[in-house]
């Protein structure tokens, strides 16, 4: 063995004592977050509100909301639901609102939740479909080919361990995806802003990336109501996404905020959970959803110059004191600590200036090296139970992982790691973070192929 490999395990040797003889002092955290994660269900009621004379909002009939907008010789559609049994149930919920011809259909972005019922909704009336032209370019998140059996939707998981999936109710979970329901936009526009008249009113689209870089916001000056697409929801939002999608630009969701403020919107409707009405509230929740983006991404920044690496800079960046209980900051689908390791990433790459980290072992390699250390598999085995027991659930799971990186289908050390992930998964508020812990922990306990 080298004197880097020596170095290695003496440092984790020493981590794992010290981590060993506090175990005792770690207790479990009560279920906070799954309960607050029950309230936030609340948000996607099945309802119609109507958000301003001839603007209503259908809420909770799919993962996303949809907007109906009564002009003077017909209706407009922005956003069309997850599918078309979904747009069907909402089509029949407007009923008589729904008093005309559809003039034209809008995307507020690409995302599929939002634009999958749109045949639905044509119909035969043969509207004007518009979208940033970027949409078009837009391609499906990568993902990881389910690697890891995790899914932050909890589209696997049985009814008694689902909640929602932060934002929406669920998507995917009654009705598989499908793109039978997607018209493509006919009209498109390339500028910062396009000024439109359908359906005989003045509709205003502005360019506004953020959750994605095709967003834009639909402005009803006459009606003083902003449609915001994903860009505000009643959560963090989801800068960094987990599920193997692209960093979002937080300096771009900045801008566009600014921009949405900027418009003094009597109404505001989200693309998940409820609308937001009253001049004074829009301008309440825009501001403290741009300040909290700008507060983490401020922070980090200053944290990254004094030479901090992530796991560092996320023990102590934080919402302010006057944030950090809005509860349109509440992490039900985006994470502070997702973001800031996100930030750091996309400002310094994967390396963290840590020199052991240039070429590091393999986690087979490491665990072939540190289960010696720590007792061989029996040693690990009573260690990750003791954590267990304790409530330190994240180095149960580290332990387990020791074992299953050396052998995967060790069948004891799969069920100790899945107890462990389910027990966080209680703990979280996040439901991308619930489904996603609950998702693999249900993965583990089959038995491997």
């Amino acid at each position: 063995m080298d004197h880097r490999g020596a170095a290695l395990i003496s440092r984790f040797v020493l981590f794992a004592a010290a981590t060993a003889s506090v175990a005792s002092l770690v207790q479990a955290s009560p279920p906070l977050g799954a309960e607050q994660l029950r309230m936030q269900s609340a948000e996607f009621r099945r309802e119609v509100i109507q958000v301003s004379k001839g603007v209503h909002v259908a809420v909770g009939y799919s993962a996303s909301n949809v907007t109906l907008i009564q002009g003077q010789d017909g209706v407009i559609i922005v956003d069309t639901g997850t599918d078309p049994i979904d747009a069907q149930a909402i089509r029949a919920a407007f009923g008589p609102l729904l008093n005309g011809p559809v003039r034209a259909i809008i995307y507020t972005h690409s995302h599929p939740d939002h634009t999958g019922g749109s045949r639905v909704f044509a119909n035969r009336d043969a509207p004007q479909i518009w979208s940033h032209a970027s949409l078009l370019a837009a391609a499906p998140d990568l993902g990881r080919a389910n690697r890891d059996g995790g899914d932050q939707f909890g589209i696997a998981l049985p009814a008694d361990q689902f909640i929602n999936a932060g934002v929406q109710q669920q998507f995917g979970r009654l009705t598989p995806p499908t793109r039978e329901g997607y018209i493509p936009p006919n009209h498109t526009f390339t500028a910062d802003r396009r000024n439109l008249k359908l359906a005989g009113i003045p509709v205003t689209l502005f360019h506004t990336p953020g959750e994605s870089q095709d967003t834009i916001a639909v402005w009803l000056p006459d009606r003083r109501v902003v449609i915001a697409g994903d860009n505000l929801l009643r959560s963090f939002p989801n800068v960094a996404p987990i599920r193997g999608a692209r960093f979002r630009s937080p300096e771009d969701w900045i801008t566009s905020l600014n921009r949405i403020l900027s418009l003094h919107a009597e109404a505001l409707v989200p693309g998940h959970t409820r609308p937001i009405l009253g001049s004074v509230a829009v301008s309440a929740v825009t501001t403290a959803y741009r300040d909290g983006i700008q507060s983490i991404l401020q922070q980090t920044l200053a944290g990254i110059r004094n030479g901090e690496r992530p796991d560092e800079l996320v023990t102590h960046v934080r919402l302010p004191a006057e944030l950090e209980s809005n509860p349109w900051l509440a992490e039900f689908y985006g994470s502070v600590e997702w973001l800031v390791r996100g930030i750091y990433a996309d400002r310094l790459g994967w390396f963290d200036g840590n020199a052991a980290g240039l070429f590091p072992l393999s986690s087979r390699d490491r665990a072939a090296r540190l289960l010696p250390l720590l007792g061989e598999r029996s040693g690990v085995i009573a260690k990750a139970q003791q954590a267990l027991a304790v409530g330190d659930y994240r180095w149960a799971a580290e332990l387990a992982d020791l074992i299953l990186a050396l052998k995967p289908a060790d069948q004891e050390a799969r069920i100790l790691k899945a107890d462990a992930l389910t027990a966080l998964a209680e703990q979280q508020m996040n439901a991308i973070a619930r489904n996603y812990y609950l998702t693999v922990a249900q993965s583990l306990r089959k038995l491997p192929d």
